[in-house]
């Protein structure tokens, strides 16, 4: 009698979509290391990739309106560098003088903790904080505040430098915009075509979670960033410019930046008092806009496309915070958010596999001996089986 042969591995119903899964898990931590090697070179290609990707969908609409690809990728690369421009001219001719007022006011600010301390809390404030060290400090940080503008760029070396790769990036993205349909199509391509139907479904609900929210949340951050910096300008808070710019920048974090910002600002308020009017003045400025934030922009131009739960993205936002960084905090929400979409598409085959069942399988078949057996127990009363059905006769649960 021959033994039965053992089924080959390459067909083995277990091992070969094991295999598969580990040797694309394999995949992406091999790209993900490779990225993560060489981001300090291709900076400036990565960059180039995320602003095609966020501005697509502009360039599609203008497509659509008549523009060529070409005119339509030029006006948008145009309009996103003056904004580039804008920022940093903002940066260079405001943000040095603030910078040399808050230096030359650190004696005054620490004399001013030293006696709120003393008065509130009986503690030698003085004694831990100097106000020279302070100052020596923020020098070195900044540098000197009469050369602020050319230190923070590094010297006129690090501005040609930066000005070349901020270049190279627009030109990438230029041509990454004219060929997108092309590289998506290329990409498709090396999919197999009887998983490409499912695979461009899968991919095209993440681009809709993580695009929305992308760009939804970059319109919104932006938006926040001008309005607390042209408030706290008008105000006349120290620092008001990039620290306006920094706290709305800080609503990119879900629910944690508004208050970390609103923290730092009563910080620099305490240290500098400059009245209770201008204190209420800045509460009243965080007051309407986290309720403009929430109530209007957020819900028209961001809306609920992530779908995860407020407790979920909070989670994330600590989750990649602990595991990236700063960085990890801003990708924590597109990338459970992608992680959702997944686990949802891995629920549905589940659910329709032939392991998972359905609810025919839970209907036993009964025999005719067990069907007497039943039988004689309703007769007797001791127990009421209802719904059985035998194999025999399906009615005789019903009609016993």
């Amino acid at each position: 009698m021959r033994r039965p042969l053992l089924p080959s591995l390459t067909s083995d119903p277990v091992v070969v979509p094991l295999v598969r899964w580990l040797l694309i898990l394999l995949f992406v931590l091999l790209g993900w290391w490779t990225l993560s090697y060489l981001a300090a070179v291709l900076w400036p290609v990565l960059v180039a990739v995320a602003v095609a990707y966020m501005l697509d969908p502009v360039l599609e609409r203008l497509v659509a309106r008549g523009f060529s690809r070409a005119m339509a990728a030029r006006l948008l690369l145009f309009l996103f560098a003056g904004a580039l421009a804008a920022i940093v001219a903002v940066l260079v001719i405001f943000v040095p003088a603030q910078v040399e007022h808050f230096i030359d006011g650190l004696p005054a600010m620490v004399d001013n903790a030293h006696a709120l301390a003393m008065k509130y809390f009986h503690f030698d404030l003085q004694s831990h904080l100097n106000a020279d060290e302070l100052r020596t400090l923020f020098e070195r940080v900044f540098g000197s505040v009469d050369h602020l503008a050319v230190v923070a760029l590094g010297g006129a070396l690090s501005i040609l430098t930066y000005v070349v790769e901020t270049l190279l990036m627009l030109l990438f993205s230029y041509y990454l915009l004219l060929e997108w349909p092309t590289i998506t199509g290329r990409l498709m391509r090396i999919v197999p075509p009887r998983r490409r139907t499912y695979v461009g479904d899968l991919l095209g609900e993440i681009d809709g979670v993580v695009s929305g929210w992308v760009r939804g949340q970059a319109i919104v951050t932006s938006l926040l960033a001008v309005l607390y910096a042209l408030a706290f300008w008008i105000i006349g808070l120290p620092l008001a410019i990039p620290l306006g710019l920094f706290v709305g920048a800080l609503t990119i974090i879900p629910f944690i930046g508004t208050f970390v910002g609103l923290a730092i600002t009563a910080v620099v308020i305490v240290l500098d008092w400059p009245g209770a009017g201008v204190a209420g003045a800045v509460g009243a400025s965080f007051v309407v806009l986290h309720l403009l934030e929430a109530a209007v922009l957020t819900p028209k131009i961001v809306g609920h496309k992530v779908g995860l739960s407020e407790s979920a993205a909070l989670f994330a936002v600590l989750a990649g915070g602990k595991l990236l960084g700063f960085i990890g905090i801003l990708l924590a929400v597109p990338l459970a958010a992608t992680a959702a979409v997944l686990l949802r598409h891995a629920v549905r085959r589940y659910e329709k596999s032939e392991f998972f069942g359905d609810e025919a399988d839970a209907i036993v078949a009964v025999t005719p001996a067990m069907a007497l057996m039943m039988t004689q127990e309703q007769v007797d009363g001791t127990v009421h089986v209802p719904g059985a059905a035998t194999a025999a006769d399906p009615t005789a649960a019903k009609n016993p």
